[in-house]
């Protein structure tokens, strides 16, 4: 039976008919050679098999990071299709004999498929009919209820992705993009907003993505009225920095501002006026428990605090893609797969992920089941997925500037995951060193090498008495440390642009940047010109917010991080004495 099945399989030109011919082949070998299954796979995943089709690699890899999500409806067993085709055919067989019936049983048995079509054209109306439904249920395709309509955005293949149209061009949509609002129709490679894709296939004239761009036919205004897509509301949920000045002018946050979006919610700001949906969207607030309200919450969330053992690290949900692709855990010396986080914690190779890497006491198994975090497809093929060389290197470093935390053109340490702007770090970097091709190390690589080095200071009088040439490293590590603690980056940039009183209480202002200037420029004389300057800014924030104590408390907080830390860089003696 396998050989003959193979080789009729082999000489098949219908594609049909080859599908047809390999899901006998396998069921064959379910029924019959079920101890064999694992030796087929073997077979299957040989490298030399494996490395020519892209498809079986995508498939391997899902298979042993436990991503792969099986199809629920899968095409039922021939055996129950042959009894529910028997049972048919029962009254006519028994008018032409027993003897007749099991010669067609034996047939059935030993034929092809190419022969088995032959066979039921002659079998008269009644043959066509069973053929036509067995076709039905060997579609590899979803399958459908009779009378059911083909709507793919509802398929489990088409779960993370589905195809749209717009004009004759042809892309995919990825729901998680468009959900939180980025570049999320892709094409070629390149990545689209709705309205970009809009404008690329020629409609711009219609300015109005969610009825130009169609999946099977169906406007997307239509599937996010009927909640099979979800979009974001930029204009609503924009969020501005947190201030310590109370009538300081709100700063949109980098990225969350898209030109491109508001316009065109603006455009189509009409679907979302409906009144059953705002209806509908009270009644879920009112139903909501506070567990769906911390998912909620977790599903706009871009990084996340994770452990494994007593080691902490965050999840930068943007990276992530499964468990043995995607670095998408940063600890403080690296990027890395979820995998390789815990193998490396826990030195285990046989790991559990899923279960291992906990985020706030939950495993991250639990995410990946509410869909705040999404396993890609199988079929991506994204810079994360198929990455080139050029792209795992790239994934070994920040995808944000370390100091002002925005995107652009970075230099990226050889020697930690941080990126810098060249203007961002200190010293600046130089376009003479990016030409260069020898390794570079940061600020934070170079202060941590040679810390031991450094001469212990017996009191901070005598530190701060010292000429800045001599401790330009501390320094320059001080300020670098300064701003990454000032996560909001409230002290970052001139108060006079955005409070135009502060000049009537503070007489000089200063903040991280004037600093940093002053620092490049080699205009302090002495490490204590250094230090007060970085004082000034703490005393004109006290100053300023008399009146508002939280304010002046976070500057106080910031204030003692920074001594603290120059006892350290420093090596202080007098307070370990003291203490």
């Amino acid at each position: 039976m396998e050989c003959t099945q193979r080789t009729k399989v082999s000489r098949m030109r219908s594609k049909a008919n080859m599908k047809n011919g390999m899901y006998d082949l396998l069921d064959w070998l379910e029924r019959e050679r079920s101890d064999h299954i694992g030796l087929f796979w073997k077979c299957v995943f040989k490298d030399s098999i494996r490395n020519q089709y892209v498809t079986l690699q995508k498939l391997h890899i899902s298979l042993l990071d436990g991503s792969f999500q099986f199809e629920p409806n899968l095409p039922e067993k021939l055996e129950k299709e042959e009894t529910e085709k028997r049972k048919r055919k029962e009254p006519s067989e028994e008018e032409n004999g027993k003897g007749n019936s099991v010669k067609k049983k034996k047939k059935k048995k030993t034929r092809g498929v190419g022969e088995e079509d032959d066979d039921e054209e002659q079998a008269g109306p009644s043959g066509q009919a069973t053929q036509k439904k067995k076709s039905k249920k060997l579609c590899f395709s979803s399958p459908l209820k009779r009378g059911e309509k083909g709507n793919i955005w509802t398929w489990g293949i088409f779960k993370n992705q589905i195809p749209v149209t717009c004009g004759d061009k042809e892309g995919f949509l990825n729901r998680q993009r468009l959900a939180k609002g980025e570049k999320c129709i892709v094409v070629e490679k390149q990545w689209y907003t709705p309205g970009e894709f809009e404008k690329f296939a020629g409609k711009a004239s219609c300015r109005n993505w969610k009825l130009s761009i169609r999946c099977k036919g169906t406007t997307l205004g239509k599937l996010i009225q009927e909640g099979h897509l979800k979009v974001k509301s930029y204009k609503r949920s924009t969020k501005a920095k947190k201030s310590l000045l109370s009538d300081r002018v709100p700063t949109v946050s980098a990225g969350e501002g898209d030109d491109d979006f508001d316009e065109e919610e603006q455009d189509s700001s009409s679907d979302r006026q409906s009144s059953t949906n705002t209806t509908e969207e009270e009644d879920d607030a009112g139903e909501q428990t506070e567990e769906q309200s911390d998912d909620r919450e977790d599903v706009h969330k871009t990084v996340f605090k994770v452990t494994c053992g007593d080691v902490a690290a965050t999840l930068h949900k943007k990276r992530f893609v499964s468990g043995i692709l995607g670095k998408c855990i940063r600890t403080e010396k690296s990027w890395m797969t979820p995998v390789d986080f815990v193998k490396e914690v826990l030195c285990e190779t046989d790991v559990s992920w899923k279960k291992d890497i906990t985020c706030e006491g939950k495993p991250l198994g639990d995410l990946i089941e509410k869909n705040i975090l999404s396993c890609h497809s199988l079929f991506c093929d994204c810079r994360l997925c198929a990455p080139d060389s050029e792209d795992l290197d790239n994934q070994k470093n920040d995808d944000e500037c370390w100091i002002c935390r925005s995107e652009g053109k970075l230099v990226e340490c050889d020697y930690c995951p941080r990126s810098f702007h060249q203007t961002c770090h200190l010293p600046h970097v130089e376009d003479a060193i990016l030409e260069d091709e020898s390794l570079w190390a940061c600020t934070f690589c170079v202060f941590t090498k040679y810390k031991e080095s450094f001469s212990s200071m017996e009191t901070t009088a005598a530190a701060l008495s010292c000429n800045i040439s001599e401790h330009m490293q501390q320094c320059q590590y001080l300020l670098l440390y300064l701003y990454n603690t000032d996560q909001q980056q409230i002290f970052a940039t001139n108060p006079t642009l955005y409070l135009s009183d502060q000049t009537t209480v503070v007489t000089t202002p200063m903040w991280f940047g004037r600093v940093a200037e002053k620092l490049q420029e080699k205009q302090y004389q002495t490490v204590g010109d250094f230090v007060s300057d970085v004082h000034l800014i703490f005393t004109n924030c006290a100053s300023y917010n008399r009146d508002n104590p939280e304010f002046t408390a976070m500057g106080v907080t910031v204030k003692e991080f920074f001594d603290r830390e120059f006892e350290n860089a420093f090596k202080i003696q007098e307070e370990t004495a003291d203490s």
